[in-house]
């Protein structure tokens, strides 16, 4: 297998990961953690650069696909699955019922 996925297939890539983020954070709002959109893009890029390169790979060489500079576009929005699922799970284990955060002793 030979990972090529080219610096505008990546730039590509990273940019639909960082939207994801940012409309995660956008869309949660303040009841989560602040670094939702971070959590968002990293998921929404390791499942797309796997995606696209480790189980669609072949697909791009082998097949006349719609590909930019080596990375499987179409096959690039399947990552919205594995990092919505991120997004869910992290929301949750942020936003615990009835704790609005650490609690503190008041001085004596």
């Amino acid at each position: 297998m030979e990972w090529d996925l080219g610096l505008l297939g990546l730039t590509t890539l990273l940019a639909m990961a960082l939207a994801f983020g940012l409309l995660a954070q956008l869309l949660a709002g303040k009841a989560t953690t602040p670094w939702l959109w971070l959590i968002g893009s990293g998921a929404y890029f390791v499942s797309g650069l796997l995606i696209s390169e480790a189980w669609f790979g072949w697909a791009t060489e082998e097949e006349l696909q719609p590909n930019i500079d080596g990375l499987s576009f179409d096959e690039t929005l399947l990552a919205l699955l594995p990092a919505i699922a991120a997004v869910i799970i992290t929301r949750r284990l942020s936003k615990q019922p009835g704790r609005s955060g650490p609690r503190r002793e008041a001085p004596s």
